[in-house]
């Protein structure tokens, strides 16, 4: 018999507050505006930044971690058994070694770190591989957990404080000068964020399901979205979660504020369906968190759905893409196809599925 994998737990650390309560109320308001922040040379953007507590870079790190994970609720034997962990970050540790002045080791330093921080005696994983990262590191933890290999697994999608990440997105001329606006007829880049996120995969059953998900890598083209991988990644995914195109209710696009990425997966999506399900964004309210955005948007979207809040898009959309986004949630939300966009040609998907109903 096939093992389902269910969201046990979650929680979140973003530019809306720090825990999920404190996110869901500033979303409801409209909002918390992004942060200009400047770089070496003088040169300065928006950043949906967290907000600030006291202590280095390292102490700030350890201290949101912690509280992101509280919010799960996880049993203490259970953080102390053999659960594994999964780190999903794409600048991982670049900011404490700004503010140190050296490199802090290898890739699986930055992991080893924030496993300490929480107190985890289980196994620890680094997944790195950009804007899916977060993504990936849930499908590699659903791996296990259906191939009975495990019970549990937590996934930790974190994207932390530093320079280099903004001077590099600046230096790429892919950043807005004020906000995101994914889909919109003014869009002109997008915005970055900051997140720590949380999801707790497990084999019991509960109210969210993960039905199915992929994973394709288009090679030639390492910056920015392919139509075909788009169309190949969903529909693997829909395939392993027995859907059609008709049963899809909502989708999260990746929909970062590209003048030319979200023109590419508009059409990527008009080809996969007949008639476009309801769509919705949330990186206008907490920025594109990178490495973590898989997590932190997949925890806040189904936050919404749970407390009837919703991300509403204040501006037009580009009626050339023949897109838009719902004003308010679809009468019917039962399957949730979410999609995700990196660098290095990455394009990943989601299907989650509701059985509470």
């Amino acid at each position: 018999m096939s093992v389902g994998v269910y969201l046990a737990g979650t929680g979140l650390a973003c530019a809306l507050g720090r825990d999920l309560p404190q996110s869901l109320a500033a979303l409801r308001r409209g909002g918390v505006p992004a942060t200009p922040t400047t770089v070496p040379g003088g040169f300065t953007w928006p950043v949906h930044a967290l907000p600030p507590t006291e202590g280095d870079w390292v102490a700030q790190l350890r201290r949101t971690a912690r509280q992101v994970v509280a919010q799960c609720n996880l049993p203490r034997d259970l953080a102390a058994s053999e659960m594994p962990l999964f780190v999903a970050s794409s600048s991982l540790d670049v900011g404490f070694e700004e503010q140190a002045g050296c490199f802090a080791g290898d890739v699986q330093a930055f992991a080893d770190l924030v496993a300490e921080a929480i107190g985890w005696r289980g196994p620890v994983f680094t997944v790195s591989t950009a804007c899916t990262s977060a993504v990936n590191a849930v499908l590699a933890a659903a791996d296990l957990i259906r191939g009975g290999v495990v019970p549990d697994a937590l996934v930790l999608g974190i994207e932390f404080s530093n320079r280099l990440t903004l001077a590099g997105f600046g230096g790429m001329q892919l950043l807005s000068p004020d906000r995101a606006l994914p889909f919109g007829a003014a869009r002109d880049g997008l915005v970055l964020g900051e997140a720590v996120a949380a999801t707790v995969l497990s084999r019991t059953p509960s109210r969210w399901c993960l039905a199915g998900g992929a994973n394709v890598v288009a090679g030639d083209t390492p910056t920015g979205a392919d139509a075909g991988a788009i169309v190949a990644v969903t529909r693997a995914a829909m395939r392993q979660a027995s859907v059609q195109a008709d049963d899809i209710d909502l989708i999260k696009p990746q929909a970062a504020g590209s003048p030319a990425n979200d023109a590419i997966e508009a059409m990527a999506l008009k080809t996969l369906f007949a008639s476009l399900p309801p769509m919705v964004a949330l990186k206008p309210l907490i920025g594109h968190t990178l490495g973590a955005a898989g997590a932190a948007e997949l925890v806040l979207l189904l936050a919404c759905i749970e407390v009837g809040a919703w991300p509403v898009a204040d501006y037009a959309a580009d009626p050339s893409l023949g897109v838009a986004l719902a004003a308010q949630p679809p009468a019917r939300l039962r399957h949730i196809l979410f999609n995700a966009i990196g660098f290095g040609g990455g394009h990943a998907a989601l299907l989650m599925k509701d059985c509470s109903e």
